[in-house]
């Protein structure tokens, strides 16, 4: 058995778990406690999380490819909230989920 294979085996855990919570939560967190530093460290964890699980899985190449997704995701929210004009639910719960189906099509696939 390749390297590549017995480490998929090993991180089975979907990285669109920790690209959802980070990107939710995140806005969760820092809406419910106004709080918005607090909210950025659960943003930041999840991204931490799922690059560790994209980078395992697919490489360092398509791990910072998703990487930037997930920032991409964290600003689309903020111009479709504050720019467009969205409720702020609706923007985060659309990137969320968006982000999450790539992150599991991507990565998680195979």
């Amino acid at each position: 058995m390749s390297t590549p294979t017995l480490t998929r085996g090993r991180t089975r855990f979907p990285s669109a778990v920790p690209v959802a919570l980070g990107l939710a939560a995140g806005f969760g967190i820092a809406q419910a406690t106004g709080n918005r530093a607090l909210g950025g460290v659960v943003f930041a964890a999840g991204g931490l999380a799922a690059g560790w699980l994209w980078t395992r899985r697919r490489g360092l190449a398509v791990a910072a490819g998703l990487g930037v997704a997930y920032l991409v995701a964290f600003v689309l929210a903020h111009v479709l909230a504050l720019g467009v004009g969205w409720p702020s639910w609706l923007a985060v719960a659309l990137v969320t989920i968006v982000a999450a189906g790539v992150s599991s099509w991507v990565a998680d696939r195979g």
